[in-house]
């Protein structure tokens, strides 16, 4: 499976530290077993201040490499626009430098999507914050976007099933627009499956048709994957 990257490590890849970058929250994890650690991030939250809270939580001698799932738009391995739901300066802001290690770096949705990916055509519609999507077809990830194109009334999908729109009007029409979306978008890509992960996925009562409860955990496997082919 083919992983975006900002530069590769030199020799064996040994320890892995994953970083999962969420509208509410930053969570981290070394390899498969290591302890999960998280801190608040929020609409203030920029680059600096996310690499020093990492810093200070884990020691760079605790690993050899980093995968970042960041949520916003990536091409080629580096941020492409600032993220909605964070503060700013991502854009052109050196991982690798601050870090002091190789770093391979994706949309959030797209690694927790390698996590969960079980072959064929997968749609994985991230429920958190806002709406992460992210389609992969024989192995082949694509993140998109389409979280922010227009959807009804002049409101945009993430509107209608991000957090903001759960708030807004509630579990029951909330439920009932993460069902339409599901179906719509599996029919446009003409996914075999879909996958419901974000931390809101644990709100459905029932599931889609055609779709099955993602974890929260394939992101860290996901970012394993980033780096360690068939991990």
């Amino acid at each position: 499976m083919p992983a975006s990257k900002r530069t590769s490590a030199a020799g064996p890849v040994r320890r892995v530290l994953v970083i999962d970058v969420g509208g509410a929250h930053v969570k981290l994890r070394i390899d498969a077993h290591g302890k999960i650690q998280k801190f608040d991030s929020g609409p203030r939250m920029g680059p600096t201040y996310m690499v020093r809270e990492i810093r200070r939580l884990v020691p760079d001698t605790a690993y050899d490499v980093v995968s970042m799932g960041y949520p916003g738009p990536v091409l080629r391995g580096r941020i492409a626009a600032e993220p909605h739901n964070l503060g700013g300066r991502w854009v052109g802001f050196d991982f690798a430098r601050a870090f002091g290690k190789p770093i391979r770096i994706v949309n959030d949705a797209a690694m927790q999507a390698i996590g969960s990916y079980r072959g064929g055509r997968m749609l994985f519609l991230g429920l958190g914050t806002g709406l992460g999507v992210a389609f992969i077809s024989d192995g082949e990830v694509e993140a998109t976007e389409l979280g922010h194109l227009p959807y009804k009334r002049g409101r945009s999908y993430e509107d209608y099933v991000g957090e903001a729109g759960r708030e807004r009007r509630g579990n029951k029409k909330w439920r009932k627009s993460v069902f339409d979306v599901s179906a719509d978008l599996q029919a446009a890509f003409e996914a075999d499956y879909v996958v419901l992960g974000g931390g809101n996925a644990v709100r459905m009562k029932k599931l889609p048709h055609g779709a099955r409860l993602g974890d929260n955990n394939n992101a860290f496997t996901g970012g394993l994957r980033l780096w360690r082919r068939g991990g």
